[in-house]
């Protein structure tokens, strides 16, 4: 159990839960016993009608688990539209192709903003695995803008091939993980198995295959590795690296843009963080146990960007900036966007400048989360990364 108070889930959303654990269960004892924390991770998310991103209870905002940018301003999005529009005058296509689109707000907020600069995406492709948000997205277009319904085009997999704009806002923290631990110059996965009932952490000698090989190459602090207490886990994630590998294959011209939280490869893997990254949300409360309540929480990971790039300049991709949300933001113009409302409008200006000191303060969103980018064709810099560029710590 967490050691933080949650609060209690009704009977229905208990029902939902002990139907995944059941089924979790069944897949652990089909594979043998043990499964890897990836696979648990991605049933506990993504099991079709029961994983947390799979049904129907309220993700998002007040109602739901945790709060994304867009959910927190309007500024986001019609910020991030300054920097596809942008990217439509280099290349000549304006088709946006976002993932996990969560609500439907990032979405919203964009087109709108693109509307009123008169340049209006010919489509908008949405990849979305939930059929549940995706209702929710057709939902709020219809309600706050239905006259753009007919340019969106959710999809259940990938093109073959794009040109355009690809948007990923808090999309990879979310992809499956697995968990390594560092030992005795040993390298072990942490999977999990079942006790009766409940599930428990196992840990297995990690041998040979793409894990084996990264954890390898990774291990943290060699030196240290040499004292018998030394013992260090952290995450590694090979969905990510299939993602880029994938968007890396069907780019044909554009801008891959991706934001969420985490750090370069020193810092991820930092002394001082030597129980990794993973965490769990809950009604807006975050704890490190992931068995409680599978499909009820969300369960994260922050991102290596490291990783990412270097996945993605081995195919052939450039790395056109990274830098932390807080110098996008400015760097695209948000405070540009905010001076347009009189501050003599308390009752329209003062809630928007809370909400952009929520997006760029240091304290909250704006130097936990990074914004990368990588194009193919590409022969300009990106607005948003004019200043502020950390890829020296990629």
């Amino acid at each position: 159990m967490p050691t933080v108070t949650l609060p209690t889930p009704s009977e229905t959303a208990l029902q939902y839960s002990h139907a995944l654990q059941n089924a979790i269960r069944t897949r652990i004892n089909a594979a043998g016993g043990w499964i890897s924390f990836a696979d648990f991770m991605e049933a506990a998310l993504y099991t079709p009608g029961m994983g947390y991103y799979s049904a129907g209870a309220a993700k998002l905002g007040q109602a739901g688990d945790f709060v994304t940018a867009p959910e927190i301003s309007s500024l986001f999005g019609k910020t991030i539209a300054r920097q596809a529009a942008q990217v439509f005058e280099l290349i000549g296509h304006n088709d946006i192709l976002e993932f996990g689109a969560g609500s439907g707000k990032l979405a919203l907020d964009l087109l709108l903003e693109l509307e009123q600069r008169g340049c209006l995406p010919k489509r908008y492709f949405i990849l979305e695995v939930s059929a549940d948000l995706q209702q929710r997205q057709r939902e709020l277009f219809e309600k706050y803008a239905s006259h753009l319904v007919s340019s969106i085009h959710w999809l259940t997999c990938l093109p073959n091939e794009f040109n355009g704009l690809i948007l990923a806002n808090e999309v990879l923290d979310a992809m499956p993980v697995h968990l390594v631990v560092w030992q005795n110059h040993h390298v072990y996965e942490r999977g999990v198995s079942c006790n009766q009932q409940a599930f428990e952490w196992q840990e297995r000698p990690l041998i040979g295959g793409e894990l084996f090989e990264i954890a390898q190459e990774l291990i943290p602090f060699r030196d240290a590795m040499d004292h018998d207490s030394f013992r260090y886990a952290s995450e590694i994630s090979l969905a990510t690296r299939h993602f880029m590998r994938s968007l890396a294959q069907i780019l044909r011209q554009g801008v891959i843009l991706l934001i969420d939280y985490g750090f370069g490869q020193s810092e991820y893997y930092h002394p001082q963080r030597s129980q990794g990254t993973l965490m769990c949300h809950y009604r807006h409360h975050a704890h490190d146990d992931p068995f409680y309540l599978p499909g009820l929480q969300d369960i994260t990971s922050h991102v290596d960007f490291s990783a990412i790039s270097r996945v993605a300049l081995d195919s052939d991709l450039q790395l056109l900036g990274y830098t932390n949300q807080a110098h996008f933001l400015i760097n695209c113009g948000i405070t540009e966007i905010l001076a347009c409302i009189p501050a003599d409008n308390t009752h329209q200006y003062l809630p928007l400048a809370n909400q952009l000191q929520r997006l760029v303060s240091p304290a909250e969103m704006g130097e936990l989360f990074k914004v990368i980018a990588f194009g193919r064709q590409i022969d300009q810099s990106l607005m948003g990364f004019s200043r502020g560029d950390k890829s020296r710590l990629l």
